[in-house]
């Protein structure tokens, strides 16, 4: 029958271990099961690590802005500072013991081991070295992330390609590197890199950087990398795969790119396959979970982050995560509501979004109205000067008078686009926002721009 718990929360990622927090804290038992490293890709691999490099990164522009702005500057980049940085502060030499006795400590029984699901209300753990444990639970909350897809590229299988668990381990840049896929991770990546000294091409397969964002913003990070001088390949796939010493992608068209090393950026696949799904009558093979407003996805199952495709964000998994504890719990908390799910890109300058894109709005068959302001054009811009680029869309629906979208792209544009969130997510009404005192100078203030230019439309 195995041990008899409250709740098993499998995947101690951030939002697992958010949900595991809130529910000891609710007075239940709780069995947390993580096979890796606690914190997950968030704080081991992705956002931790990768937010300190970008902000490495963006101190050696503005160092380069000196001369525009300021007088002189002399500036040699040096990688082992942020690598020591990531080892030091942000992963602590990916050891979790810290963040374990964290757990622990709030009541929470940590399992080490993988776990899969053996029927409804039941978990089996193996451990490393073989032993195992089972447990029932009246509540199951899996929370196992997500890890890097890999395209069925020939050539690729057996090479020592790069994913972002490498780039975040990494000592030393190297000369060159070709980057796979034109999402937020392959940009991100590609701009530091480059702002390091490596020669960087980054090979999109879609006709445009950032596909599921408007045309607007894909252009604007192209122009982005391109001013770091980053090359940008878009609309060919990569056929084939070659290594010796060196990668060589071989393209559609014809070209080839040429790097020491092969970043692959390509997407995401949920941990999902081993999990057991079919023990509870859900679909083994599915690449998500269908989790209502609850978070339910079936009875006395839950699911939080990214493997309910809601956007790969942490924001979104620990937003889940109060909700599924709450429900658990027997609350009458809240009930997920992703209009306002805002998404940034941590390029330089950063692009935010939030909302329905023009394409989702068309797709709708909303009546919108569209305004713009551009952030050079704005007093914080005009005083910012030297990287200053960027502007700030908003999309209204214009039956209801209200934003159902906005991109803030700028410096601090994903800070702008905190203002840009509240007013999507309570719906509010653009006179409002209109009537609103807008600090001076401030890149905010750029929004009564937009909103002007949205009125003269």
């Amino acid at each position: 029958m195995g041990e008899q718990v409250d709740v098993v929360v499998i995947g101690l990622g951030v939002a697992g271990q958010d949900v595991a927090h809130r529910l000891r804290d609710g007075g239940l038992t709780v069995v947390g099961v993580e096979e890796h490293l606690l914190g997950g890709e968030c704080h081991n691999w992705a956002c931790v690590p990768t937010k300190m490099m970008v902000r490495a990164g963006n101190v050696l522009a503005e160092a380069h802005r000196v001369p525009q702005l300021a007088g002189t500057a002399t500036v040699t980049p040096d990688w082992s500072l942020v690598a020591r940085r990531i080892r030091d502060e942000a992963t602590h030499d990916w050891n979790d013991a810290e963040t374990a006795a964290e757990l622990t400590d709030a009541g929470v029984r940590l399992v080490r081991g993988s776990a899969r699901l053996a029927g409804p209300g039941k978990v089996v753990v193996e451990g490393a070295s073989g032993e195992v444990e089972e447990f029932s639970a009246r509540a199951i909350v899996l929370a196992t992330g997500t890890r890097p897809a890999v395209p069925d590229i020939d050539g690729l299988a057996g090479t020592p390609y790069w994913t972002n668990r490498d780039v975040a381990e990494l000592t030393e840049v190297p000369r060159s590197v070709t980057v796979l896929g034109g999402g937020p991770v392959g940009l991100e990546f590609a701009q530091v890199l480059r702002r390091f000294g490596a020669e960087v091409t980054v090979v999109e397969a879609e006709d445009r950087l950032l596909g599921h964002e408007d045309p607007e913003v894909s252009a604007f990070a192209e122009d982005v990398l391109a001013g770091d001088g980053v090359r940008v390949v878009t609309g060919v796939k990569a056929e084939r795969v070659e290594f010796g010493g060196g990668f060589v992608v071989r393209l559609a068209d014809g070209q080839s790119v040429t790097s020491q090393r092969l970043l692959v950026a390509t997407g995401r696949e949920a941990n999902l396959r081993e999990l057991g799904l079919d023990t509870i009558g859900l679909d083994p093979q599915a690449k998500s979970l269908d989790a209502d407003d609850r978070l339910r996805v079936a009875d006395g199952v839950w699911a939080v982050g990214d493997i309910t495709d809601r956007g790969q964000f942490t924001h979104v998994g620990t937003y889940q995560g109060r909700i599924a504890a709450a429900d658990v719990l027997g609350q009458d908390g809240d009930r997920a509501d992703y209009r306002a799910v805002p998404r940034c890109v941590f390029v330089d300058p950063e692009i935010g979004a939030v909302g329905l894109t023009r394409a989702q709005a068309e797709e709708r068959r909303l009546r919108v109205r569209i305004g713009r302001a551009w952030i050079p054009e704005s007093a914080r811009g005009f005083l910012h000067h030297a990287g200053n680029a960027g502007f700030i869309t908003l999309l209204a629906d214009a039956d209801r008078d209200v934003l159902v979208g906005a991109v803030s792209a700028g410096p601090a544009g994903g800070e702008v686009l905190g203002l840009l969130t509240l007013a999507v997510h309570a719906r509010t009404p653009l006179p409002v926002l209109r009537n609103m005192i807008y600090a001076y100078p401030t890149f905010c203030r750029a929004v009564e721009d937009a909103l002007r230019d949205m009125d003269t439309r």
